[in-house]
Parts: C-alpha cells; structure tokens; sequence
C-alpha cells in the first residue's frame, strides 16, 4: 500500500495543458507539482494543427511521437491532444468527457476566465499554481528554438555615419544609420577582435547565444544598429527610428580591399558616454551623405560622410588617430568611440595591406551572409 493512500478514497485527477511543443525542465517540474496535488496527472497538449492555427508555427514532433514522450514521464499518468480551435480552449472536449477534479495553471496563464468558466461546468477545482525557486535556470520554448536556429558564427561590424541615430532617444524623422558587417567572423569559440571594443561585440554575443539582439541592446540604453546589421548583414542604409527599418541593402563590392580596424590599446563602454553632449545636427547630416553614397556606390563621398562622422567625434574630445598612412581617404572611431577600434578607409588595397603591416592595425571586408 502507497504511504498517505486511503482504501476506497475515490481517485484525484489532476489536468494541466500547454503547448509543450519542446519539452524543458520547466516543465518537468510544473509536471510534478501538479501530480502532487492529486493521484493522476492528465496531460494535453496543443495538436500540430492547432499550433499551426494559433502559432504559426511547424510542431517538433508529430503528435503521435510527442504522446509518446510526455506519457513515458514518471509524474505523467495519462496524455490526451487537444484538437478544438477555441483559443486557450483546445483541450475542451477532452476535459469535458475526462472530468478532472483539478485543473492546474501557472501563475502567468492568460486564459483564466475561460478556464475556470469551463471547471464550473464539470465542479473542478482552477489551482493557480505560485512559482517556486526553479530547479534549472527558467528557459522558455521561444528561447530554445533561438538557440537551435542561433548562428555557428557571426560578422561583427564597423558604423560610417548616423551613429548615435539608432538610439531611440535620438532618432530623428529622416534620419539614416549606415553601416557594414565585417569578417573574419567571430563564434563562441573564436573572438580574434578585442573584446569591449566598438564592433557590436555585444549585439554578435546575443545572436550567437540565441537571444533577441535588438532588445538585449535596447535593454542596455543604446541603440539598434549592432544587433540588426550584424542579423542581416551587408552595407546597410536603415532609417532613424525606434527599430530597425532597413532602406537598402548591398554586398559593399566597393569597399573590398580598402578597410581596415586600428585597436587604440584601450577598452570602450558606448552605454557609459550615451547620453553625453554631442552635435546632432552633423551627425544627421554625415548619415545622409552616407546613405547617398551608397546608393551610388561612390567611395570618395563615403569618405567624405566617415570625416563628418570623425569631425564630431573630434568635437566631443576624443583623442587624435593616426593619420600619416599613404592612401587613406578618411577615419573615425567605432561605435561610441573613445577608445576601442577605429576603421580606415583606403582609396587602393596595396595601401591598406601595407597600413596593415602596422601594429594595431589588421584588414577587414564587408561581409555578406551566403544563405
């Protein structure tokens, strides 16, 4: 005799339902704490073509294989599949004829009106059940497709002009961001750049863990532009704005052969001198010259865009970069500048393959993604 059982005591079922499309650790433990509020836990799960209707979204498994897997857990008694298209609603008819005494939900369920209108019509308990310490640091379905469809490696990347205009806070109407991506690469396992250092480090070290670059970045006070070059890769144009809004897209043929990245010897932070004083007003007008040059793939008004860009820079105190290289048509610092890298920009590649027999200088060209 199971300890706490009583002979003849009717039996307690418990439902819970969820997509649990990619089963976590989560939610295993949501699964054995239900089961401990009664004597059989029923699990449903959404079908695949209910989770095409509501998610847009392809299953993992078909439905036949992810019975299978949720009905050989220790704290699962029985698995059914919801199938009804009402949302929030799909395990319905199933509930209906089962008639749980407990229905369980987690703290964050959306549907609790509908659920517990639907308890009352077979006299079932609604258990909200409160969150406990994780077992497991929390990750959710959404997270772990991330981390599947997340990168083996990413470009980082190098801003010409319109930096600062990314930043929700400073967009301007009319305003433009321009920018590149670049290789060599970088993976988890390989970083040949600086770190903190200027090229979108942070923006690569999201997408690469399988995390939202873009609010990651958002979250840490400055702009868009890293984490949306660095997905999409190219020479890009995107307007000023709270997001990223892509205006033109090139493979920067132009530029190969002629850029290179300068590490000044000391590390930057773009969060720490966001909200610093600086000229708007040029920035806006380096970013346009910016866009138009690459709308005519012109490299001497590129240049021209990079010297308005490194002006400004220039007029918020940072320090001078070395200038007396033979061919170089223009330079600036990376990102929020003082420090970092900076890049270059040559008129031929033999000049910038001899600036790079310097030290602290390496080359770099424009990176487009392949697939």
């Amino acid at each position: 005799m199971t300890p706490g059982v009583v002979l003849g005591a009717p039996m307690i079922k418990v439902f819970v339902s969820g997509w649990y499309d990619i089963l976590h650790a989560g939610h295993l433990q949501f699964f054995r704490e239900a089961r401990a509020l009664g004597d059989h836990l029923i699990v449903s799960f959404a079908s695949s073509e209910v989770l095409w209707q509501q998610r847009q979204r392809r299953s993992s498994l078909p439905d036949e294989h992810k019975r299978a897997l949720l009905a050989s857990l220790g704290a699962v008694d029985e698995v059914v599949i919801g199938t009804g298209r009402e949302e929030g609603l799909d395990f319905k008819e199933e509930f209906l004829r089962l008639r749980p005494h407990i229905l369980a939900v987690t703290e964050d369920d959306k549907y609790t009106p509908l659920k517990q209108a639907l308890c009352a019509q077979v006299g079932a308990r609604y258990v909200v059940l409160p969150k406990t310490p994780p077992q497991f640091p929390s990750i959710s379905t959404t997270e772990i497709v991330r981390w599947i469809r997340a990168p083996q490696e990413a470009p980082l990347r190098v801003d010409f002009a319109g930096g600062w205009l990314d930043v929700p806070r400073f967009a301007r109407p009319g305003g433009y961001i321009v920018n590149c991506a670049i290789s060599p690469t970088v993976s988890l396992r390989a970083w040949p750049y600086e770190r903190n250092a200027g090229l979108g480090g942070s923006g690569a070290w999201a997408l690469l863990n399988g995390k939202d670059g873009v609010g990651s970045e958002l979250d840490l006070g400055v702009g868009w532009q890293d984490p949306a070059v660095i997905a999409e890769t190219g020479l890009c144009v995107w307007r000023s704005g709270p997001r990223p809004d892509l205006e033109l897209k090139s493979d920067g043929a132009f530029l190969r052969g002629r850029l290179a990245v300068y590490w000044t010897g000391q590390s930057h932070s773009t969060p720490g001198v966001a909200n610093q004083a600086r000229d708007y007003d040029a920035i806006a007008r380096a970013g346009q010259t910016a866009r138009d040059a690459v709308w005519r793939q012109d490299l001497n008004q590129l240049a021209d865009a990079v010297r308005q860009s490194h002006a400004v820079q220039c007029a918020e105190g940072m320090e001078p970069l070395p200038a007396d290289l033979p061919g170089v048509l223009a330079y600036k610092y990376c990102g929020g500048g003082f420090g970092g890298y900076a890049f270059f920009l040559f008129a031929e590649s033999t000049a910038r393959d001899a600036a790079c027999q310097r030290p602290g200088f390496r080359p770099i060209e424009p990176y487009v993604a392949t697939h």
